[in-house]
């Protein structure tokens, strides 16, 4: 089956930590790169980080970076999203999302992120103040 299976969500206070993790199965992993979206209550889904096929490429959006560390091992199929100093506008449902697409896969540029074929069904977040 192939699949994308997100976990680690939780419920924190603010300027705590998480670690979510995206494991992978049913396809060539190492082809893919892998984006972490999140969705709050009542507003659009938004991308916040991805990471390219060769692990040296992580991209983060503004409210995110310095705070949010994105990675991959390969080996083990999986991509993690270490989440630092947690603020309540954090709170979301977190997704990830493969994508093969050249321009994506190598470069992860975050304005043109696309073709996203394999998306896993979220993990919640909850930042308390």
């Amino acid at each position: 089956e192939v699949q994308l299976v997100e976990s680690g969500g939780g419920l924190v206070q603010a300027g705590g930590s998480l670690r979510l993790s995206c494991a992978a199965s049913g396809f060539t992993f190492d082809d893919y790169a892998i984006g972490w979206f999140r969705q709050a209550p009542g507003k659009e889904r938004e991308v916040i980080s991805c990471i390219n096929i060769r692990n040296d490429a992580p991209n983060y959006v503004g409210s995110v970076k310095g705070r949010f560390t994105i990675s991959r091992d390969n080996s083990r199929y999986t991509v993690y999203l270490e989440m630092n100093n947690l603020k309540p506008e954090d709170t979301a449902d977190y997704y990830c999302a493969a994508a093969i697409s050249p321009p994506v896969r190598t470069t992860c540029p975050l304005s043109r992120i696309e073709y996203l074929e394999i998306w896993g069904q979220g993990t919640p977040v909850t930042v308390s103040a």
